[in-house]
């Protein structure tokens, strides 16, 4: 298939075999007639099985360098999925600084059903050593972090992993396989959140799992007919779409991104930057290792803090107030209030996310405009 730009562009697409439509139809069926009794072609009813969502299946495992892929309804519904590889009694290790709706179905819902999680920050690996304990069977890890844009050495966690016989579940949302690709550093499972950057428009709501692991791969795949939580081939079939310039979309978020990092961490009224590509995040040189692109999603503070914040944020004119991130259109976001507002105010103190943080997904408009739109909002901060 060629080098990777390739493969983000043609894996497993190939020309529909009956009219050679250079994209695959959007199989809008329900069910499917069989040619006889116990004979078919792998598709019955969609729930199970839509040739849309197979393609896009392949297709996500394929750039991931994986084997095997399967797409859920939304990214909490690929979670969901994945922990439903433990039974009552197990122990999870978690990143600290987690996307709060993460946090919410852990210890909101999955603790009613004796399952129990432990928050430690991942960028320790002695951390992690020390909350590892009998029941565990879990470690989950995202990197870099939604959103302190924390990060994690995958290779450590791997050998934390092996040595005591755990999932090694890594979400790389914020990544996308373009800058790092988590099966390559040991990882069973890698979980995107196709909302994002995979499909790249804000016009889906999506969710994958991806493995190497064929006994994952089936128990995977029977949790997603059992359960039901499938995409629809239309949704699919946007995805495909979207995740076809994933590449050139994600170095011109990575280009702007460097950029904008570099006029906030400059700025006199902006107290703190967190950015993977900024010499002064703590793991930046564990960053330039295994990621091949710091992307486009960047935190920061501000010297009046709640005040200040919510100012920028009610000013800007380009960049838009939204819950999500990873699209075209610059997004700027406040946790406290929107992404993180069902974590305990305690606990997201206590991991370093202020009231005062803003979280800013980087577009790919003019680096020059998106500059522009904060600095004339930085202005009115008083």
């Amino acid at each position: 298939m060629g080098k990777f730009n390739t493969k983000v562009v043609r894996a497993a697409m190939k020309p529909d075999p009956t009219t050679g439509a250079i994209i695959p139809p959007i199989y809008q069926v329900a069910t499917y007639v069989l040619e006889e009794v116990g004979k078919d072609k792998g598709f019955d009813y969609s729930r199970a099985a839509n040739p849309t969502r197979r393609v896009l299946e392949e297709y996500l495992a394929a750039i991931e360098g994986g084997k095997y892929g399967v797409c859920f309804a939304s990214g909490m519904s690929a979670v969901d999925a994945a922990l439903k590889l433990l039974k009552a009694g197990d122990h999870v290790v978690c990143t600290d600084d987690v996307y709060g709706g993460i946090s919410r179905l852990f210890n909101q819902i999955l603790a009613n059903y004796n399952l129990s999680f432990t928050y430690v920050d991942t960028a320790d690996p002695q951390k992690v050593k020390d909350a590892v304990r009998k029941e565990t069977r879990l470690l989950w890890i995202e990197t870099p972090t939604n959103p302190l844009l924390k990060i994690t050495d995958l290779e450590a966690m791997a050998e934390i992993a092996r040595t005591n016989k755990l999932y090694y579940v890594v979400d790389s949302t914020f990544a996308t396989p373009v800058f790092l690709r988590p099966l390559e550093y040991g990882a069973d499972i890698v979980v995107h959140s196709t909302t994002k950057y995979i499909s790249g428009h804000n016009q889906l709501i999506g969710g994958a799992l991806i493995t190497n692991r064929k006994d994952i791969f089936d128990q995977m795949k029977f949790i997603q007919k059992s359960i039901g939580a499938v995409p629809s081939p239309f949704d699919c079939w946007l995805t495909l779409l979207g995740v076809k310039t994933l590449a050139v979309r994600m170095k011109r978020h990575d280009e702007n991104g460097r950029c904008v990092a570099d006029f906030l961490s400059q700025h006199p009224k902006v107290s703190r930057v967190m950015y993977p590509g900024l010499p002064s995040h703590p793991l930046h040189e564990t960053v330039k290792r295994q990621m091949s692109g710091f992307g486009g999603m960047i935190s920061f503070e501000l010297k009046g803090r709640i005040p200040a914040a919510k100012t920028v944020m009610n000013n800007v004119k380009l960049c838009l107030l939204a819950e999500s991130l990873g699209s075209v259109e610059t997004m700027i976001t406040h946790p406290a209030t929107m992404t993180h507002a069902s974590v305990p105010r305690e606990a997201r103190l206590a991991r370093g996310l202020t009231d005062g943080l803003v979280r800013l997904s980087v577009g790919i408009e003019d680096a020059d405009d998106i500059i522009a739109d904060l600095a004339q909002a930085l202005e009115k901060v008083s």
